[in-house]
């Protein structure tokens, strides 16, 4: 666990804003304080430094160094806690959870095209990270697979991944699965086939139909380029109705009557 403990308000509000923008769990406490049990890194400004107890490092930090400080406080955290392992939910926007030994180090929720991007990011420092992928959404599963295949990726079973959700807690959902796929282990996999089938095309296409306000469905190659990530069913529905309607009464082809 992180723990900061200052009173300078530049650096609290530097490393604090870090801390959230990257999803690493912390707590605070006043220069001095009892640390909490599970206290691995104390994150302080230069002149606040007071003996720790054994097995806790201390991160010194200067207003505007809030990013350097965190990175410096998560890459020990790494290091003491063992192999980094990333746990990515496929949804519409994935789930990514960054573990260290079981903790949570940082979480995401971005769109399918980011994900590889930032799990590079996350893991540039970590010897041998290993990346695992819920099985669920096959395409995108498949497609993440492809993106990251200079990392070693297992292919996780997400049965069971995503959690009850309360009240107050909607729209977690992506991100704790990524958390459980990360604990759970899975089968090595290089590359997976993208190509989408008939059946997961005609689904689609159903998507479209149910998204629409006037009763349009999306041609093949929108169903292709939503199944491959480059489009959402919005943007295809967009682009489907722009194309149609844009030309001199071309007819649609796949409208209901």
């Amino acid at each position: 666990m992180i723990v900061v403990a200052t009173e300078d308000f530049e650096v609290y509000h530097d490393v604090v804003a870090e801390l959230r923008d990257r999803g690493v769990a912390f707590t605070t406490r006043e220069p001095g304080a009892a640390l909490p049990d599970g206290t691995r890194i104390v994150i302080h400004a230069a002149d606040e430094g007071s003996p720790l107890p054994v097995g806790v490092a201390a991160v010194v930090a200067a207003a505007g160094e809030g990013r350097r400080a965190v990175e410096e406080a998560v890459s020990v955290l790494r290091g003491e806690e063992g192999r980094t392992i990333v746990g990515i939910d496929p949804g519409p926007r994935p789930g990514i959870a960054v573990l260290a030994g079981g903790t949570v180090l940082a979480a995401f929720q971005v769109p399918l095209s980011e994900v590889a991007a930032v799990v590079r990011r996350e893991t540039d420092d970590a010897p041998d990270p290993l990346i695992r992928v819920g099985d669920g959404a096959r395409l995108r599963s498949a497609q993440l697979v492809n993106d990251l295949n200079d990392c070693t990726v297992e292919v996780v079973d997400e049965t069971g991944t995503t959690p009850y959700l309360g009240t107050g807690v909607r729209g977690m959902g992506d991100v704790l699965a990524a958390v459980n796929i990360a604990r759970r282990s899975g089968e090595v996999t290089d590359s997976r086939d993208v190509d989408p089938t008939p059946g997961e095309l005609q689904r689609i296409k159903d998507r479209s139909r149910e998204a629409s306000e006037d009763d349009r469905s999306i041609d093949e190659g929108l169903a292709r380029r939503v199944a491959a990530g480059e489009l959402t069913v919005g943007e295809a529905l967009a682009a489907h109705r722009e194309g149609n309607d844009g030309g001199a009464g071309g007819a649609d082809t796949d409208r209901v009557e």
